[in-house]
C-alpha cells in the first residue's frame, strides 16, 4: 500500500461524483446480494439531500498506488440545523448544554464515514474524521452508529468518541447509537 493523500471536496464535486461515491458505499459495506441495490439507492438519496445542507463538507482519502479513481475512503457531514430537529427521536432528554450548542450552530454531524475493507487498519478512518472536523468551528461532533456495528463503535471510542444515547431517526427506522466528541473550541 502506498501513501494516502487527503483532499477536500466541495458540494458540487461531491454531487458530481455521486455515482462513484455510491460505488464506494456498496464496496465499503458489502451486503447480501439484493440489498446492495436498495442501500445504494438510499445512500444516493441521502447524499443528494445532504450536499444541499448549509456547511456541508467532505474529505476523501486517495491511495497513491490505486489503479482507479475510486477513493480509499470518504467522510462527510454538516452542522446541525439550529432548530434542534435532528434530535427528534432521541431516547430520553437531550441535555441543556447540547441543546444550547445546537441552537448556536456549534454541533457538527458526521453523516458518513466509510473506508474500503482493503484500506482499513491504516489510520485512514481516524484521519478522515479528524480532517473533516478540523474544518468546522463546532464544539461538539455527533455520529450515528448501528448498534450491531461493534467494530465501528470500538474504532470511534478509540478515537475519543463517547456513547451519548440512542436515537430513532424516523418512523420504522431502527434505533441508532449516538456518539459524541468534544472538539477544541
Amino acid at each position: 500500500m502506498g501513501q494516502v493523500f487527503f483532499r477536500k471536496l466541495s458540494r458540487w464535486q461531491a454531487d458530481g461524483d455521486r455515482e462513484e461515491l455510491a460505488d464506494l458505499y456498496v464496496a465499503a459495506y458489502r451486503e447480501a446480494p439484493g440489498e446492495e441495490y436498495r442501500n445504494r439507492e438510499r445512500f444516493l438519496a441521502r447524499l443528494a439531500e445532504d450536499v444541499q445542507r448549509q456547511g456541508f463538507g467532505m474529505v476523501a482519502a486517495d491511495d497513491e498506488e490505486g489503479d482507479d479513481d475510486e477513493p480509499a475512503g470518504v467522510a462527510y457531514g454538516y452542522p446541525l440545523h439550529r432548530d434542534g430537529s435532528w434530535w427528534r427521536g432521541f431516547v430520553g432528554v437531550v441535555p441543556d448544554h447540547v441543546e444550547e450548542l445546537t441552537a448556536s450552530g456549534k454541533v457538527f454531524v458526521i453523516a458518513e464515514l466509510m473506508v474500503l475493507p482493503e484500506h482499513r487498519r491504516r489510520g485512514i478512518g481516524s484521519r478522515l474524521q479528524e480532517r473533516l472536523l478540523s474544518a468546522s468551528d463546532a464544539e461538539l461532533a455527533v455520529i450515528l452508529v448501528d448498534p450491531a456495528n461493534t467494530v465501528a463503535q470500538a474504532a470511534l471510542r478509540a478515537w475519543g468518541w463517547d456513547r451519548f444515547g440512542e436515537l430513532r431517526p424516523g418512523t420504522g427506522d431502527s434505533v441508532r447509537h449516538v456518539l459524541t466528541k468534544a472538539l477544541p473550541g
